[in-house]
């Protein structure tokens, strides 16, 4: 072989070799390029404030990331229905839901599963509170005496800001709470709990009902003052908040992810990310978990 022979084999040998790690690079680039395509989207519905949920949420995204080897992100979901909705198309996979909303969202999904609950949800309770210049202080009983006042719910889809306590109201009056309240019932259209804290602080709506850990939390924070804003009476336990999972999570991440992903929150001690849903720890759950909740309401109306 002469010396221009030589050149020209060794050119082509090089261009192969080129060729090979080129194609190589290309498939490595689509492989990671895939991967990152994949991620985890959690989303929780607005119970308190919606502006502290992005940096509460983060922790909570941080050590699902980490401990799952995966992308995921935190996306607020504007009000309660916004939540269900975005669950059932797929645009979240992992939610923060209350009993209600948990129910609604998993009803419109088929293989949807609760997989975990705080350690204080399968005895979760809500408060009546009322405003000290009402004159109620808290009692075993019933109080029939805010018949007459102003009072206010959450939100309108929320499980222990009102379902809940509607039920416990007609169980204890015998009437719907737009019969039993002589001067109608009242919404908070954003902030849910907190709103239903502050508007009674403040003695713009006298009475009102929320979920027990948002109301003893602010009292810890110092938001609200418990000689302004008094419980006057606490609800039989029922089974409230929960993580909901989209089966689309095993189809994107690969069969048995889901069984990952509950093993994941039920041994987080990580209390940044336990402070996301203002829990000491996490506990499964399953949807049978929640019959009581689907039976109560399927009887006021809240589910068909």
């Amino acid at each position: 072989m002469n010396t221009k022979q030589l050149l020209m084999s060794a050119a082509i040998g090089t261009a192969a070799i080129f060729g090979l790690n080129s194609c190589g690079d290309k498939n490595e680039s689509e492989t990671n390029s895939a991967n990152t395509e994949k991620v985890l989207i959690i989303s929780a519905i607005p119970d308190e404030k919606i502006s502290d949920q992005q940096i509460k949420y983060q922790a909570l995204a941080d050590y699902l990331a980490k401990e799952l080897e995966i992308n995921v992100k935190f996306s607020i979901s504007k009000n309660y229905d916004a939540a269900v909705t975005r669950f059932a198309n797929d645009e979240v996979q992992l939610v923060w839901f209350g009993g209600l909303t948990g129910v609604q969202a998993r009803n419109k999904v088929p293989g949807a599963e609760a997989i975990a609950q705080g350690i204080a949800d399968p005895n979760y309770k809500s408060y009546f509170i009322a405003n000290k210049s009402t004159g109620l202080e808290k009692s075993a009983e019933f109080p029939t005496a805010i018949a007459d006042m102003t009072f206010t719910f959450g939100s309108t889809k929320s499980t222990s800001g009102r379902l809940m306590p509607t039920w416990f109201i007609k169980q204890e009056t015998g009437k719907t709470p737009d019969e039993f309240f002589t001067k109608g019932v009242q919404f908070r259209s954003s902030g849910s709990h907190v709103a239903t804290a502050e508007v009674v602080q403040a003695g713009s709506v006298q009475v009102g009902a929320l979920s027990y850990k948002t109301y003893d939390k602010m009292v810890a924070n110092g938001d609200i003052d418990p000689e302004v804003c008094k419980i006057i009476w606490e609800t039989p336990p029922y089974a409230d908040y929960n993580f909901s999972a989209n089966p689309s999570l095993n189809e994107t991440f690969g069969e048995g992810f889901v069984a990952k992903l509950q093993t994941a929150l039920i041994k987080c001690k990580d209390e940044n990310a336990l402070g996301a849903i203002n829990r000491k720890g996490i506990i499964s759950a399953k949807n049978s978990d929640f019959d009581g909740i689907v039976k109560v309401a399927k009887e006021l109306g809240f589910v068909k």
